[in-house]
């Protein structure tokens, strides 16, 4: 259970998904921000001077279907200002690993529910990010079936909820570095990997914000 809360006199920025979000967050005794491209988000603003608290709720392991269990509590009642998502992956990763499929009518619906349960758009800003795959082995490879439906459903639910979508997926395998060095295993991002998805990030607001 979260014991940690934002701090109430500085708006709160949350971002939630996944291990890429996640990333050892729980082993953080800082902050709870985990070492990952959160982390170096939240000292981008900082340099920055943007007074905002950043909170991280990623979990590792988790698919769409967990955030609507935990959503209220992780997302809702914290009163962000902004919401950072970054899901699915997992979502096709149990299909091969465990024969435990996510169909696509089912994932849109669940991330459907979490973006309707949000407050109005004028009180909340919403941001997310295509979950990615890189193709490190020809098994890797031929996940992309499963995932890139998942996708087009992550750009179509940008457009309907008006959110700024992260083009994470598209940039990081459009890029000439190996992909092992941005992903070992295609999924979890190196410490560039989460370098590049920061920059991406943080590129991608100012892009939306001008």
């Amino acid at each position: 259970m979260e014991t940690e809360t934002p701090d109430e006199a500085v708006a709160t920025v949350l971002f939630i998904g996944d291990s890429v979000t996640d990333c050892g967050r729980r082993d953080d005794a800082d902050r709870n921000l985990g070492h990952g491209y959160v982390r170096m988000i939240d000292e981008a603003f900082a340099a920055g001077g943007t007074p905002v608290t950043i909170v991280n709720r990623g979990i590792s392991g988790n698919r769409v279907r967990d955030l609507t269990t935990r959503w209220q509590r992780d997302a809702v009642d914290l009163a962000p200002i902004l919401v950072s998502v970054l899901i699915g992956i997992n979502d096709t990763w149990r299909r091969y690993s465990e024969n435990d499929p996510t169909s696509v009518d089912d994932f849109e619906a669940d991330y459907r529910a979490i973006l309707s349960a949000l407050p109005a758009r004028d009180e909340t800003a919403l941001v997310l990010i295509e979950p990615f795959l890189l193709p490190v082995t020809a098994e890797k490879a031929k996940w992309r079936a499963d995932l890139e439906p998942k996708i087009a459903v992550v750009h179509a639910l940008a457009a309907e909820f008006g959110a700024v979508l992260v083009p994470a997926d598209s940039y990081l395998n459009g890029l000439d570095d190996d992909p092992a060095e941005i992903a070992a295993d295609g999924i979890h991002p190196t410490e560039y990997g989460h370098e590049l998805l920061a920059k991406l990030w943080l590129d991608t607001i100012e892009a939306a914000s001008s």
